[in-house]
């Protein structure tokens, strides 16, 4: 049976050299993303982003800052996920990238450049002209990440 969606989301930005680390998710909801995860029993909000950093990219936090919060209609694989209210964090971390081999097919830094053409790819795929085969096999940016990075002023 699928665990029941708590409602609550953290995501992490974390740049390096003016690059913005994303994910491609192997489950769940498909298209690159950055770190993120449910706070469920984590504890704080806090503790679930340095668990799910570390988790999902084998980085240890070091600062984490709350840049943004509010709820956004958004699926997850989770009974009952159909929105999240999202705490999304500056973080900053050490390390190289180790990621869950389980829950990402690739973990990488992306420039704005690069991190513009992902979005054009998510806005031809909201607007029905990527198929969800073609868009599972070379995605753009996960639609929920589009509208916070969009709300964000990234892309």
């Amino acid at each position: 049976m699928a665990s029941q969606c708590d409602h609550t989301s953290v995501g992490m930005l974390i740049w390096r050299d003016g690059k913005l680390l994303l994910i491609e998710r192997k489950k769940g909801v498909l298209g690159f993303a950055p770190p993120a995860g449910h706070i469920d029993d984590h504890g704080s909000p806090e503790d679930a982003v340095r668990q799910e950093v570390l988790e999902e990219v084998g980085l240890t936090t070091t600062k984490i800052e709350l840049l943004i919060e509010g709820r956004k209609d958004n699926a997850c694989r989770r009974e009952g996920g159909s929105w999240h209210h999202w705490k999304i964090y500056t973080v900053e971390a050490s390390g190289e990238i180790a990621r869950s081999e389980s829950e990402t097919k690739q973990a990488g830094f992306y420039s704005v450049a690069e991190l513009r053409q992902l979005a054009l790819k998510t806005e031809a795929f909201i607007r029905g002209e990527i198929d969800a085969d073609t868009w599972a096999v070379a995605p753009g940016i996960e639609p929920v990440w589009y509208e916070w990075l969009r709300e964000l002023k990234i892309v």
